[in-house]
């Protein structure tokens, strides 16, 4: 019989944290939790080393009883401590790129699906956010790296801060909220410090951030790609083997050109096009109700019908859209009942119905 990653978190749930006076799943000390073949797998990590012995009882009590779990036959757990604010010694995030054969599977990963847009400001990384956490809620193990090098938007947006953690100099612990486990560079940098690195560079944190992070077990690994058909882009296409992509665009015309140009980048480096998201797509007034098309209406639309793809959902531009990504909780876990968090939640649906993720 084998163990469920939902009955591992339910026992873990058990225990507390004795300094956050929350359960170890919800105060966020589990991390990369990996469940084969009977074996269970995870690194408990605390802020401080003096928590450490504290937390020592805990990790055996957990232990212990996830050993007498139906189907289980090993169980490792690990503590772990990060005692100061800088990077790990041999962890040199930006190194040049390391040379393979070609496209490989990132371990535990079972799908990656790329988040790409033609040109920035139509909404890529928001909705990157949003639908990774509406994967979650429909019961999938999700991932989300954040590759826009230059402008990480995610560590906000997840309401994610501190620094990962790297038990061996060699592998990075992502962090995780919101049942999403994420990874980006601006976790390893201050907030308003700007990356200032060449294309090989830019290729060599994408490969780091795909086989060096510890990731655990996903069905489905989010990239939110920077704007644009660059560097990164080309990287992640020749290194790891990319289930498929996923287009945002607005519906306005100059987005729309960029969008067919990502398009027919996807084309070039076969990799497959899953559909578009018209995102901007309507705006209702909070007011008074009506419905206006300020960015036009349905040119995704057209534009994924002329390329014989899906059209995958319309968002809509709303406020609170807007600051549930300000505030770290993305709209879908901070009004699920809305409009808006229902539309995520059924793209995240035909992607799980479709095989996608």
């Amino acid at each position: 019989m084998s163990i469920s990653r939902e009955t591992v978190l339910a026992e873990l749930r058990k225990f507390e944290d004795p300094f956050s006076k929350k359960d170890l799943v919800s105060a966020d000390l589990v991390r990369a939790l990996t469940i084969e073949d009977g074996s269970i797998r995870f690194v408990m990590e605390v802020a401080e080393q003096s928590q450490g012995a504290a937390l020592e009882p805990v990790r055996a009590a957990a232990v212990e009883a996830l050993e007498k779990l139906e189907g289980v036959e090993k169980v490792t757990a690990l503590l772990t401590a990060h005692s100061a604010p800088k990077p790990p010694p041999d962890l040199k995030i930006g190194r040049h790129p390391t040379q393979s054969a070609g496209p490989a599977k990132v371990p535990g990963v079972d799908r990656i699906v790329a988040i790409a847009s033609g040109k920035g400001g139509v909404g890529k990384s928001t909705v990157s956010a949003n639908l990774a956490v509406a994967l979650a809620a429909e019961g999938r193990r999700v991932g989300l790296l954040d590759a826009d090098v230059y402008g990480p938007s995610q560590p906000r947006m997840m309401g994610i801060s501190g620094r990962p953690a790297s038990p061996d100099g060699k592998t990075i612990l992502p962090l995780r909220n919101h049942g999403v486990t994420m990874m980006s560079i601006g976790l390893m940098t201050k907030e308003d410090e700007a990356v200032v690195w060449r294309g090989p560079m830019l290729m060599g944190a994408l490969q780091q951030m795909l086989g060096q992070v510890q990731w655990g077990q996903l069905d489905v690994l989010l990239v939110d790609l920077p704007p644009g058909t660059g560097d990164v882009q080309m990287t992640l296409a020749q290194k790891a083997e990319v289930t498929g992509a996923i287009v945002v665009s607005t519906p306005q015309d100059i987005a729309l050109l960029d969008a067919r140009k990502a398009l027919n980048m996807f084309k070039k480096m076969n990799v497959p096009v899953i559909g578009m998201i018209e995102n901007m797509s309507t705006h209702i007034c909070t007011n008074c109700g009506h419905e206006e098309h300020i960015f036009g209406h349905g040119g995704a639309k057209a534009e994924a019908e002329k390329q014989g793809l899906e059209l995958l959902g319309e968002i809509p531009l709303h406020l609170d859209i807007r600051l549930a990504a300000d505030g770290g909780a993305p709209i879908v876990t901070s009004k699920p009942d809305s409009r808006e968090a229902q539309t995520y939640r059924e793209i995240a649906r035909r992607l799980i119905a479709d095989g996608k993720a």
